[in-house]
């Protein structure tokens, strides 16, 4: 595959026809299945058809959109400059990462509810406790993959750019950094995802706005188009983000091709 049809592939936001059969056989069996629930003493409610659901699509509120993607994309840009920040540190003295990686082990083994709950008992602030819980759990990801992919850095360019006598900052900025961006494109692939779900959890608690709140709301009236809704409405946010994520990583590492 030449340079220009990778990248004419990337930037194809067009589904392939594999997917389209598969959604178009999804949405076909769901509709069925709504209009034989009560054949089979399934509750109508319980398996709304797709024009009830249409019909909540009508009610999304573009704020709590917009609120969600605000606290997914802050908490991930604060979790990503943290995580690498630490990573350099850690790869920079092995003191400090015999101390603090035990503890990192540590904190990537506490649950996401237990978090929650440790943040509702531990602040005040809704939009803090939800930052919170966002960056404690994805920090610790972006950490672990730049420092293992520092360690993977050919050790022959290591000595070479220290034969040069860098400073720190030059060591890393013109030797790790590049050497590590395919795997923190990696790591954003997999902290999106992470962080559609973590978010959706923590706004359940306490928040008055965002997809989590109305999913709770949603739960309360017993209306399952809108969960259904804002249920899409969450795979659409991470099918953009990954597609935003992919566009950049397609551009930067357009020397792989």
């Amino acid at each position: 595959m030449s340079r220009e049809e990778y990248r004419e592939s990337a930037f194809d936001l067009t589904f392939p026809r594999h997917t389209l059969v598969s959604l178009l056989v999804f949405v076909v069996c769901w509709e069925l299945l709504s209009h034989l629930a009560p054949l089979l003493g399934i509750p109508p409610f319980a398996i709304p058809s797709f024009v009830k659901i249409a019909k909540s699509f009508a009610t999304i509120t573009p704020l709590d959109v917009v609120v969600t993607l605000a606290r997914v994309i802050g908490a991930l840009i604060v979790s990503f400059v943290l995580g690498v920040a630490l990573a350099m540190a850690m790869y920079r003295s092995p003191s400090l990462e015999k101390y603090l990686h035990p503890m990192i082990r540590l904190l990537m083994a506490v649950p996401v509810v237990s978090w929650i709950l440790f943040a509702v008992l531990w602040f005040p602030g809704v939009e803090f406790r939800i930052g919170f819980v966002l960056v404690i759990v994805c920090g610790p990801v972006f950490l672990i993959d730049s420092l293992d992919a520092m360690r993977n850095v050919p050790r022959e360019l290591r000595n070479m750019m220290r034969s040069f006598r860098p400073t720190t900052m030059q060591f890393f900025l013109k030797l790790m950094v590049p050497g590590i961006v395919p795997s923190i494109f990696t790591s954003w692939k997999v902290n999106i995802s992470l962080a559609i779900r973590v978010v959706t959890i923590a706004e359940l608690v306490g928040a008055v706005t965002g997809i989590g709140h109305q999913l709770s709301v949603a739960q309360e009236l017993f209306s399952v188009a809108d969960v259904f809704a804002w249920t899409l409405v969450l795979v659409a946010l991470l099918f953009l983000l990954e597609a935003a994520v992919a566009r950049v990583e397609t551009r930067l590492l357009r020397w792989r091709v």
